[in-house]
């Protein structure tokens, strides 16, 4: 009944709670009509295949919504069941994985990680004695933003767990140890190996077993399953013209891949938002039968501690009057209008996922979506956020928002590799006669194999490891460069072959569009040429 007259105060279409779920004493009121509102212009503007949001106050889901299809066409409807890939979100779980760890005194943050992992090396012999286990997670190791992420994606490729941590000791540094921030997601890889060594079982088995099974996540997969047996899964998805299309669809059996620690975990709406409950009452969520808490106020406090300082960017000051930011054990921490926001965003190709913590409000949000939505998950999740941190304000819309960040594109230019996209020169195939071409075989240490050769007539670029990387090689301009023939592999590489006075012709390659992602880490490769293509 208590349950029944909360739900009555509210004037908004959706509240609900878990019928196991904690009662607290008083949860306050919430008018969800906004959150209404600025979910459907959501939806429509940007032409969203679909989405889950939720929000949780005071312990209890107040707001739960999901619309659109799991794939295009299917007429299979999103529903808080559906599973969504979280992407960096999973990084969240690593650090708490290895939190609980932690306090069962499997390992210490100040481990070193050759402790656990004895054949673990980065490319400078000190950076690997010194290196410990909580450096794993807060992106100071010195490497450049995404660094050696290549042999993460595009999915699928042929890459072991092995391959990315043995692949680490290649990768120059770009920074000095502990220097600075720059995001990384190889050593999220290596967090979860350590988490299996310390834990003395496979990572996918530890997070079963320490994060899904007590919290009650049921829904939440890891490491390999069966698509057909799990069910109701969301599809990713991109625009193609003026529909959705499916990429990079699910087959029946759905693998173990390498960056599982670091952005490989799917979840649903309900999982998320239990979540999140967690970590905003962690003394009546996911307690033991004996009344502990999931995890101990001391190892709660060192993974939402500020280990390493994050740059604040003019639109955290202008948008939510930030003062700092931060990153935690898997969070990123801030502060909007003077309250504390523990966060983090999930990124892959064709699914986008948000998780937004207001601890000192008792406030969580969940933004999950299978489509590219970058702008459609900044702008929901900030009026979202906004409705509790600066309720009063009448311009917390998603038109608002979006009409601040077409006003930021419109200052500037699309370019492609620094030149106006309608000034680009055009491009033609390039041929075996080249006099900058140097076909054959390369082999770089980390990435593997790579063959630049003439296949029907046409100078084709093909990864040994990575099948999606295979692309026609064109001439623009002054440049070589390949066009990948995958429509979702969308970063175009320049190739500068260079002949040196003593040794093999060399191969560099880099981003055709500076600003594109940095997972295309195309610039840490350094291809060394090591025969001919008829040697083969």
């Amino acid at each position: 009944m208590r349950f029944l007259a909360t739900c009555l105060l509210l004037s908004a279409s959706v509240c609900v709670a878990a019928a196991d779920a904690p009662r607290v004493a008083h949860v306050r009121p919430v008018d969800t009509r906004a959150f209404d509102a600025a979910f459907d212009d959501a939806m429509a503007r940007y032409r969203l295949p679909g989405l889950a949001v939720g929000v949780v106050v005071d312990g209890q889901v107040v707001y739960a919504r999901t619309a659109g299809e799991r794939a295009a066409g299917s007429g299979e409807a999103i529903d808080r069941a559906t599973l969504f890939k979280i992407a960096s979100n999973s990084k969240a779980m690593t650090g708490a994985l290895l939190a609980r760890l932690v306090d069962q005194g499997k390992l210490s943050w100040t481990d070193p990680v050759v402790k656990h992992l004895p054949d673990f090396r980065m490319f400078d012999d000190w950076v690997t004695r010194e290196m410990q286990v909580r450096d794993l997670l807060i992106h100071n190791s010195g490497l450049g933003a995404g660094a050696g992420d290549l042999m993460l994606w595009p999915e699928p490729n042929l890459f072991e767990r092995r391959d990315v941590i043995h692949g680490l000791r290649y990768l120059k540094p770009a920074y000095s140890f502990r220097s600075r921030y720059a995001y990384d997601n190889t050593l999220y890889i290596v967090a979860g190996e350590v988490a299996a060594a310390a834990g003395g079982a496979p990572y996918d088995a530890l997070v079963r077993r320490e994060v899904f099974a007590p919290l009650g996540l049921s829904r939440c997969q890891v490491g390999a399953w069966r698509r057909d047996d799990v069910g109701n899964v969301a599809q990713p998805h991109r625009l193609d013209g003026e529909r959705q299309v499916v990429v990079r669809e699910d087959g029946e059996e759905v693998p173990d891949v390498p960056m599982m620690a670091a952005g490989g975990i799917r979840c649903s709406l309900d999982d998320m938002l239990a979540w999140a409950a967690m970590w905003l009452q962690p003394e009546r969520v996911g307690v033991d039968a004996e009344g502990r808490p999931w995890l101990s106020a001391a190892q709660r406090g060192e993974v939402w501690k500020t280990h390493m300082p994050m740059p604040l960017s003019q639109r955290m000051r202008a948008w939510d009057g930030s003062h700092f930011s931060a990153y935690g054990y898997g969070w990123r921490l801030a502060d909007v209008d003077g309250t504390w926001k523990v966060s983090h965003t999930g990124t892959l190709s064709g699914m986008y996922s948000a998780l937004v913590l207001l601890p000192e409000k008792h406030v969580g949000i969940v933004f999950l979506t299978n489509g590219n939505a970058d702008e459609a998950r900044t702008v929901l999740t900030q009026v979202l956020t906004k409705r509790f941190t600066d309720p009063g304000n009448d311009r917390n819309t998603v038109a608002y928002y979006a009409g601040l960040l077409a006003a930021d594109r419109a200052g500037g230019s699309p370019v492609s590799g620094n030149v106006s996209a309608d000034k680009a020169p055009p491009r033609r195939l390039a041929t075996a006669d080249d006099p900058q071409l140097r076909a054959g075989h390369y082999l770089d240490p980390w990435f593997g194999e790579a063959s630049i050769c003439v296949d029907a007539g046409v100078v084709r670029f093909r990864a040994g490891k990575s099948p999606k990387l295979t692309g026609t090689v064109y001439r623009a301009g002054d440049r070589l460069l390949v066009a990948w023939d995958d429509a979702d592999v969308d970063v175009d590489a320049v190739l500068t072959f260079a002949a040196p006075d003593r040794g093999p012709p060399t191969l560099a390659m880099a981003k055709l569009d500076p600003d594109a992602d940095f997972s295309y880490d195309y610039e840490d490769l350094a291809f060394v040429r090591t025969g001919d293509c008829t040697a083969r």
